[in-house]
Parts: C-alpha cells; sequence; structure tokens
C-alpha cells in the first residue's frame, strides 16, 4: 500500500509492506519502487519493508532547485525520524546507495545494517564509457524510453516536467558524489558492498569502499551489470538476507577481520 507524507515541506510517496524489524529501500537515480519488484515481497517476509520515492522520481514531485545527494540524504533521515520513528536497516541501490552511505556518515543512530548495491562514493568511482554514455543521452531517446514511461506514469509533475528533472539528475552526477574517505571511515554500522562483476562502478572502486568501511563485507554478484537488482535478483536476495539476517560466521583463516597481535598460520 502506498501513502503520502509530508517531510519537510516535500509531498513523500512511499510504498510499504510485510512486519517485523524496519527495512528501508532507496531505489536508483531516474527509477522508482517498480524497480524493486523482486525484492520488496521477499523482503517482506522478514520485515517490515518501506520504500519512499525520493524527490523528483515516481510519485514525490520535484523541488525548487537542483536535486543533490545531500538534500536526498537529508529528506530521507527525515523520513526515518518521522514515519519509522527509529533506526532501520538501509539497502540502496545505486543512488540509493549513495544515499544510503550519506545517511550512515550523518546519522549512525538511524542505522541498523546498511546494504550498498552498485553504489560510488566519488565521481572517479566510474567506469570512463559512462561519460560518453551521458554526454549522448537525450531525454526523449530510446535509452531512456523505460525511464520516461515511469515518470510520465507516475510523476505529479506531469510529462513535461521530464526534460527539467533529466537534466537535473545528469547534471548531479557529474558533479557528485564527493564522499570523504575519512567519513567513510566512520560508518558503524555492519556494511554489505555489493557490485555487479560488469558494473559501470569499477570494482576496484567497490574494493575501496570495503577496505575503508570498517566494519564491511564484500560481494561481487558474477555475470550481472548495474541493474543486478533485475538481472539475478534470486541470488541478490539470499546475500542480502544472509547479511541482513545472520550473524557472522566465525572465519578460519581471518586476514583483515584477525584480532590485533594475532598469529596467522
Amino acid at each position: 500500500m502506498g501513502e503520502y507524507v509530508d517531510i519537510d515541506g516535500v509531498n513523500t510517496w512511499f510504498d510499504e509492506d510485510g512486519s517485523g524489524d524496519p527495512l528501508i529501500l532507496l531505489h536508483g537515480g531516474l527509477c522508482t519502487n517498480e524497480t524493486w519488484a523482486a525484492q520488496m515481497p521477499v523482503f517482506a517476509e522478514r520485515f517490515r519493508v518501506f520504500a519512499p520515492e525520493r524527490r523528483g522520481h515516481g510519485h514525490t514531485g520535484d523541488q525548487p532547485g537542483p536535486i543533490t545527494y545531500a538534500a536526498m540524504a537529508t529528506d530521507t533521515i527525515g523520513f526515518l525520524d518521522k514515519v519509522v520513528g527509529g533506526p532501520a536497516h538501509l539497502v540502496g541501490w545505486s543512488d540509493g546507495g549513495i544515499v544510503g552511505l550519506m545517511v550512515a556518515i550523518a546519522r549512525p543512530d538511524l542505522v541498523r545494517k546498511l546494504v550498498v548495491i552498485g553504489a560510488n562514493s566519488d565521481t572517479t568511482g566510474i567506469v570512463p564509457e559512462v561519460d560518453d554514455m551521458f554526454a549522448h543521452l537525450s531525454p526523449s531517446g530510446d535509452e531512456m524510453a523505460m525511464f520516461r514511461g515511469l515518470y510520465e506514469l507516475h510523476s505529479p509533475d506531469g510529462p513535461d516536467h521530464w526534460p527539467v528533472v533529466f537534466a537535473k539528475f545528469v547534471e548531479m552526477t557529474q558533479r557528485e558524489p564527493h564522499i570523504a574517505i575519512a567519513d567513510l571511515a566512520r560508518i558503524s554500522a555492519p556494511t554489505l558492498v555489493v557490485v555487479g562483476d560488469d558494473d559501470m562502478v569499477t570494482i576496484e572502486h567497490t574494493a575501496l569502499l570495503y577496505r575503508t568501511i570498517p566494519n564491511s563485507e564484500l560481494a561481487v554478484i558474477p555475470g550481472t551489470s548495474h541493474t543486478v537488482v533485475m538481472e539475478k535478483p534470486d541470488l541478490l536476495n539470499r546475500i542480502v538476507l544472509d547479511f541482513l539476517c545472520e550473524e557472522p560466521v566465525p572465519t578460519m583463516l581471518p586476514i583483515r577481520r584477525a584480532a590485533p597481535n594475532a598469529v596467522t598460520p
């Protein structure tokens, strides 16, 4: 079931399902909650799932000024405070993962466990081919047909506003994010970093996130791209649920997680 809630002046749409501990799904850029179709019912079997659509996305209208990751993180914090009323697990894909990182840095008290899928902390983490792709994208082009269709179907701003939101999105992704390494190192929530092996976020950058965030785990999903949530949902869901629901296993030959001064055989 979906409904609106006012978050500091942003009339924010969210879908909700399930019961149990709260879990927040944060969709990707220019996407809607429909891209979580393979995750929401599965996660709702174990959790009370909330899926807010951020400003300029889906049923949530655009706001004056640019779209920024900082503004969307602030909106998400407001949603956690007002709707959830306390800490939750955060699962973010693409832009949603970036927002999740920023929320975990700014408000560690609101994040129990964090999952980031295909997320970058800096613009340098994107493969070079993406810059060329964005340079040739048009809001009316065939490549944007799916995103445009979702926007026109749901946006309260109407289909004519699509080029405006598209331009804001492209500008944001060309300039942001720039999350400092020192800030990533302050994330205290147990974190799962996920990437497709042919993602637009490089594996090297993903490994940097994994190595920088103190209490983190890493998963590379084989045979997938940036849209791993739709390409291999069963495998992804199993990995995410294992991380959220189970305690870490004691490994036999730990290196990164070895106790200080431990001797490795």
